[in-house]
């Protein structure tokens, strides 16, 4: 399943009304260890696949998003069910430890 980005726009629909779970990785562009998570989450896309949506949410180009669930340092990712923020952990994780997460 491909990673799929999120704005303010779409982050509704995309997560919070979303049937599974979602893996949203807050990240910005200038930050290293968020570049050094994709190859990561791309790993985990590929073996989870439609069980688990996986969403990047720009930091810089989202700010209120960033805002809203309290995101301070980057990477974040967070885990939604059913409409809400259920776990969240900072900074770069090995592909099991993501697996774990959002299991």
């Amino acid at each position: 399943m491909a990673i799929l980005n999120v704005t303010q726009e779409t982050f509704e629909t995309e997560v919070l009304e979303a049937t599974k779970t979602v893996l949203v990785d807050f990240w910005a562009e200038a930050c290293a260890p968020c570049r050094m998570l994709n190859p990561i989450l791309e790993n985990v896309a590929a073996e989870v696949g439609e069980s688990v949506k996986i969403c990047k949410i720009n930091v810089d180009e989202q700010p209120q998003l960033a805002d809203r669930f309290a995101v301070i340092s980057i990477p974040t990712l967070a885990v939604f069910r059913n409409g809400r923020m259920v776990r969240s952990v900072v900074g770069v994780r090995p592909k099991n430890e993501v697996l774990k997460l959002i299991g």
